[in-house]
């Protein structure tokens, strides 16, 4: 079995903690209890807490662009939109902890729109980018800009998760489902040429 560095399992018990309690419990004491290290030792690995955190936001982000590329996106564009949308929600509502840390905590490290996003900095976006701009050059999608475009559909997708989440919307996991999808479909027909 392959063994993990210190500063693996300092990510490992951060996440942890993360996962169960939110950002605000992640504390160089809580995790240097977890991993059985002095509170110090954590800074060898990252210069602060605010740098622990972007370290666990980013590993975020990695999971959710490794989910997205591996999927098989259906033909047409609205499917393929759709699937993407629903990788993005089953991430959320699965790590609802991270979904914050990653989208609505703020962040020295977090990535601003919208520099970041025409940089092609952002794992997540570019991807979205991506599908967008073939839509475009096709000829089905509306001639635009992919990264603004691209901060539509990610704050309508956080928008009504943050609700969600936040007990706004009085309905079944599936009703909002169904809910998010038709808001997601009512939007991208907007989009067409």
């Amino acid at each position: 079995m392959e063994r993990l560095t210190t500063a693996e399992r300092i990510l490992a018990a951060a996440r942890g903690i993360l996962d169960r309690e939110g950002a605000a419990a992640v504390t160089m004491r809580s995790v240097a209890r977890q991993v059985k290290i002095t509170p110090m030792a954590i800074y060898r690995h990252f210069p602060d807490r605010e740098g622990l955190l972007d370290a666990l936001a980013n590993q975020g982000f990695a999971e959710l662009a490794a989910q997205l590329q591996q999927i098989a996106l259906p033909k047409g564009w609205e499917a393929k939109l759709l699937r993407m949308s629903d990788v993005h929600l089953d991430h959320a509502m699965a790590h609802p902890h991270l979904f914050n840390l990653m989208f609505l905590t703020r962040r020295p490290g977090a990535r601003r729109y919208p520099q970041d996003f025409q940089a092609r900095r952002s794992p997540t976006a570019s991807l979205l980018m991506d599908e967008l701009g073939a839509g475009m050059k096709a000829g089905v999608l509306r001639r635009g800009k992919p990264w603004e475009i691209a901060l539509h559909l990610g704050a309508l997708s956080h928008g009504l998760i943050t609700l969600y989440l936040g007990d706004r919307i009085g309905t079944s996991p599936q009703g909002f489902r169904e809910l998010y999808r038709t808001a997601f479909r009512t939007y991208f027909h907007g989009l067409l040429a």
